[in-house]
């Protein structure tokens, strides 16, 4: 007994001791409030230090008495601090040593840990240089739950993501807080925006209901991108890097610094160049950011923040049977060849330039209230080419997966030489020429949020104004040989009793295809209200907008306007976090969206040839729910969350033939899909300098109604069965029903895991592996209307399970004062054969009757970082 009182008695005065010697605390962003993991905390006097942990606290031995500690984090100004032994400072916030970034922050509605009730992932600065290699920003999320990124077809920028099955179109993307999402059919295109890496502070994906406070809501989530600000620091920074395929990537940054005056510039320039791992798809493209700020005084500051990513890539468009490509070899291009000069040709070419311009003004207008204002505008300039004339099915590469001998060489190859001489005696002009399909369009826009609080209460309201117009235009660019083309489209054109203007001879230049003006006008409020009191966080807000339609058509009518339709959506939703302790929280959510239907596909429902309004177009009607726990502690952290998405009346257009897109269009009404899944992610440190992370997701995403859809012809009238012209919605409009109840919704892996493990071996040396796996990925649905009545469906063909391990690696030293880093990156080490995206032919339903797109096998990448 005497043995054990004094063991306890040693232990009391080991911990008083323990106690006594150290300094205690935890770091957390100034503006955010998110505690900061791996900050530096150093005793320069002891020459000790340690990093904060994954809850960002910190403990540091010190000898007893008084001394200086500095925290130090990259992008924040660091903090000195004096201490004694045994002090616990609490919680110390540091600032980011950017200008104008608190007007981000706000414009953005970044989500906060253990405060803000959604399910969110993070992806930071040291993730993307890690991690990028030569990929894109896509591919990254594929660490986050629910996510499933693939590069596609393969060409520069081609990727595309899926957020709990939901595709491109409803998924929020945001950059600095402007909505990025294309304003007629709400999809992204990420070759738009190919250099963004290189400016990115901070990416968060928020799954589900999200944070976002704009007018018009996401279904499946938003991606939430901060790009880098007016650094108040002196200083730049150069990158060169090499990789496969002739991939080089060179990155120049500078910064001045904040003047006496309060001013402070910040530029960055980068160019990308390569072969393309991929037949046939070299690529350039160019960054160009630029950020300017004027510190007016103490409660204003005012900035403008200029970016573009010009660039221009060559394709694959065709996916192909698994037979076929065993024949043909998995980095093959069926629409690549050479021409009669022995010069690479190709139908399928993108290029484009995105340049987007905000200014933002942010306003502190007492210690309790803020407007944060920002004026923006998007000028996009580009297009993609495709077939042209009597002949232009021959310009597709493969039919329902199965390789097109048309012009066909034995190598595989497009047979361009032989295209081109024909046409080149051809009386009748070129039987297959070359157009570009351009898109240019103009957007403005202004988000407005004021902010204020009272005791305990945070209340947000704001306006969100958008105007769109987008041009397109078809245009011919390569005559293949031939001395003229004429154009097929000009038989249903506006002149089209006119036997000169449909058989004219068209040359370099001319307008064909489609000539028309697209119009969206979006006017929205919004609102929130934020409680914030001890352990508990919870929110309401809600949002109403107004959408206009308008359409202007100058070939298909002579320079008609369509009539303008308007349709108002709103959005409710609510929810609460509540911390149990220090290291439990639990949180809830609920919404419902009423969102107005896009202008391509649903008000208009053959958008490029015709003015006629789908009268049947409706609102999509979304209600989600959602319930999340999180545990936090010093070594491991780890968020659970289980969600429901029901989602009702979604507009879908489908090719009535996928194999014949001759046979017009079929507009769905009534589409209803059930989303429902279990998702959880965590990070742990079980010893110093080893960092794991991992995530793993479960979905059940299937579609769940039977639609009925009306037929329309390829020029956008409806008709019959038998493709006779009849009013619309009429008794005798062509009509079916698809019974796509129990389908599981495909191209989206509905289980993901991922696991990571990153460990510093040596000082400043660092490696890193990570493992992905997908599993229950279904193909994607097509049609083949087989009857004017009821079709059924089969369960779409389900794709092996699939995984991939990646490596990297990367060095930090010096070379005399100058910082430098070297990083190196592998992808797929183990050379794993994959399929990354399906369609089902409606044929088999088995291996056998599907189109499919391989995952890149081995890659890799290397490059040197030198800060100044």
């Amino acid at each position: 007994m005497k043995r054990t009182a004094f063991l306890l008695m040693l232990l009391a005065i080991s911990i008083l001791s323990f106690a006594q010697t150290t300094v205690k605390g935890s770091v957390a962003d100034g503006t955010s409030k998110e505690r900061l993991i791996g900050v530096t905390v150093y005793c320069p006097e002891t020459k000790s230090g340690t990093t904060t942990d994954l809850d960002g606290s910190f403990t540091l031995k010190l000898p007893q008495g008084k001394h200086s500690i500095t925290l130090s984090y990259v992008g924040y100004k660091p903090e000195t601090l004096q201490v004694k032994t045994g002090d616990n400072l609490g919680t110390v916030y540091l600032n980011s040593e950017s200008i104008g970034l608190n007007d981000f922050v706000v414009t953005s509605s970044i989500a906060v840990q253990r405060k803000t009730p959604v399910a969110v992932s993070v992806i930071t600065p040291q993730d993307i240089q890690l991690n990028i290699s030569t990929g894109g920003l896509p591919e990254l999320l594929n660490s986050t739950p629910g996510v499933y990124a693939t590069k596609s077809g393969g060409g520069f920028g081609d990727e595309r993501v899926n957020i709990r099955g939901f595709s491109s179109e409803n998924i929020a993307v945001m950059i600095n807080g402007v909505p990025m999402n294309d304003m007629e059919w709400g999809g992204t295109y990420w070759s738009n925006w190919a250099g963004l890496s290189d400016v990115t502070r901070s990416l968060q994906v928020q799954r589900g209901l999200g944070a976002s406070k704009i007018a018009s809501p996401s279904v499946g989530g938003s991606i939430n991108i901060l790009t880098k600000s007016t650094e108040a620091k002196r200083g730049g920074s150069i990158f060169y890097g090499v990789a496969n395929d002739g991939y080089q990537k060179m990155t120049f940054s500078a910064s001045t610094g904040l003047s006496p005056q309060g001013w402070a510039v910040s530029m960055l320039g980068s160019k990308n160049t390569g072969n393309g791992y991929i037949q046939g798809t070299p690529f350039e493209s160019y960054t160009a950011f630029l950020s300017v700020s004027k510190v007016i005084n103490s409660n204003q500051t005012i900035s403008f923040t200029g970016f573009m990513a010009p660039q221009w890539h060559q394709q694959r468009k065709d996916a192909l049977t698994i037979q076929e490509w065993q024949l043909y070899g998995y980095k093959y291009n069926a629409g690549y060849g050479y021409d009669i000069n022995g010069q690479p040709k190709t139908f399928n070419y993108n290029y484009y330039n995105k340049p987007q311009m905000s200014i933002n003004h942010y306003w502190t207008i007492n210690d309790k209230s803020s407007l944060s204002t920002v004026a923006y505008m998007s000028i996009g300039r580009g297009g993609g080419w495709s077939g042209l004339g009597a002949n232009s099915s021959y310009s597709y590469g493969a039919t329902n997966g199965i390789i097109n001998n048309y012009y066909r060489k034995i190598d595989g190859s497009f047979d361009f030489a032989t295209l081109e001489n024909q046409n080149a005696v051809s009386a009748s002009g070129s039987t297959l020429a070359i157009k570009d399909q351009t898109n240019d369009h103009m957007w403005y826009g202004l988000l407005s949020t004021f902010n204020t609080s009272i005791k305990h209460f945070d209340i947000q309201a704001g306006v969100d104004l958008r105007y769109y117009k987008g041009t397109h235009q078809g245009k011919v660019v390569d005559l293949l040989g031939g001395q003229f083309v004429i154009d097929p489209a000009r038989a249903t054109g506006k002149f089209k009793n006119d036997p000169n203007w449909v058989n004219q001879k068209l040359g370099l230049g001319d307008i064909v295809t489609r000539d028309y003006d697209g119009y969206v006008a979006q006017e929205g409020v919004f609102g929130q209200a934020e409680y914030n009191k001890d352990k508990l966080s919870a929110f309401v807000a809600g949002s109403v907008n107004g959408m206009n339609y308008w359409r202007v058509d100058r070939f298909y009518y002579n320079d008609v306007r369509s009539v303008t339709v308007t349709k108002y959506g709103f959005t409710g939703k609510g929810g609460l976090n509540y911390n149990l302790t220090k290291n439990h929280n639990v949180f809830a959510n609920i919404g419902y969206f009423s969102r107005t239907p896009f202008f391509q596909g649903a008000i208009f429902p053959s958008y490029t040839t015709s003015n006629i309004v789908n009268k049947k177009a409706v609102n999509e009607n979304v209600f989600s729910a959602e319930l999340g726990y999180g545990f936090r502690s010093r070594s491991f952290s780890a968020n659970l969350n289980v969600y429901n998405t029901v989602w009702k009346n979604k507009t879908m257009v489908k090719a009535v033939n996928s194999s014949d897109p001759s046979q017009g269009t079929i507009n769905l009404t009534g589409v209803n899909s059930l989303r429902q899944g279990i998702e959880l992610d965590i990070k742990w440190v079980p010893i110093e300098h080893l960092n794991i992370t991992g995530m793993a997701s479960y979905g059940n995403w299937k579609w769940d109604s039977n639609p009925t859809g009306y037929v329309y012809n390829v020029d956008g009238q409806p008709v019959d069965t038998k493709g006779n012209v009849v009013p619309a919605l009429s008794p005798n409009q062509a009509y079916a029903t698809l019974n796509l109840k129990g389908i599981h919704v495909g191209n989206s892996a509905q289980t993901t895991a991922y696991l990571s493990a990153q460990y510093e071996l040596l000082r400043g040396f660092q490696v890193g592996v990570n493992y992905n796996y997908y599993a229950r990925n279904y193909a994607d649905f097509s049609l083949a209307i087989n009857s004017w009545g009821v079709n059924s469906f089969a369960q779409p063909w389900r794709m092996p399970n699939a995984g991939v391990m990646n490596i990297n690696a990367n060095y930090r030293f010096n070379i005399g004062e100058t910082k430098a880093t070297l990083f190196g990156n592998i992808n797929n080490l183990l050379n794993a054969l994959y399929i990354s995206d399906a369609t089902d032919l409606n044929t088999t339903h088995d291996w056998q009757g599907v189109s499919v797109y391989y995952g890149f096998l081995e890659t890799w990448s290397i490059g040197l970082k030198i800060n100044f």
